[in-house]
């Protein structure tokens, strides 16, 4: 009896102590070489997204997305390889407002029966002095495509649990969306014709 009485509170002491031992982290994998030399990257679609801002009725600044992006991009420290594929599918268009959506899927703005896609193919790329690009490319909208320069920040190298090397690229820039044959409220100031872009893409390793 005594000896059990003696042992019990060494056991728990030393069963404590296995509990609150702090476990080993699982190795983490070693950055990518991709992420000095480069690679190319099919788009990720679920973590990637298009965004457009324009300002609504001569005051606030109105924000919508593109959920469905597709295509592929190279990234690398020779900008001549640089190179960026990227569709659009108009349908996706997301406001958090479905009768909003449906407006702009119609003839007035998007068109979608008519032109289902937009798409971006760069044809060239320069380096900035902090260490963005200046990409250069074909912009397809509503069936018009003109040249475009989108600053591009890589935003950076990742390994993605065993399935390989992944990348991300951030694209901004603006274009007068009457331009490509949407002028809908320009005339009565219900919506601007100046609309920002940013293209927020990820992508896994080619």
């Amino acid at each position: 009896m005594q000896l059990t009485t003696i042992a019990l509170p060494f056991l728990l002491l030393v069963s404590t102590s296995t509990l609150i031992t702090p476990q080993t982290a699982p190795p983490v994998a070693p950055a990518p070489a991709v992420a000095t030399q480069g690679g190319s990257f099919t788009i990720d679609d679920v973590h990637s997204c298009s965004l457009f801002r324009v300002h609504h009725s001569r005051a606030g600044q109105f924000w919508g997305r593109f959920n469905t992006i597709s295509g592929a991009f190279t990234l690398s420290p020779d900008t001549t390889k640089m190179a960026f594929d990227v569709t659009i599918a108009v349908e996706s268009v997301d406001t958090g407002n479905e009768r909003l959506d449906g407006h702009l899927k119609s003839p007035d703005f998007f068109n979608v029966k008519e032109f289902p896609s937009m798409t971006f193919k760069s044809t060239g790329c320069a380096k900035n002095a902090d260490e963005t690009f200046a990409l250069t490319g074909d912009l397809t909208i509503h069936g018009v495509t003109k040249s475009v320069t989108a600053t591009i920040e890589v935003t950076g190298w990742g390994f993605d649990g065993g399935r390989g090397a992944r990348a991300g690229a951030e694209a901004r820039f603006k274009i007068k969306r009457s331009e490509f044959g949407m002028s809908y409220g320009t005339d009565t100031g219900a919506l601007g014709d100046e609309t920002a872009i940013i293209i927020g893409l990820e992508g896994t390793a080619a």
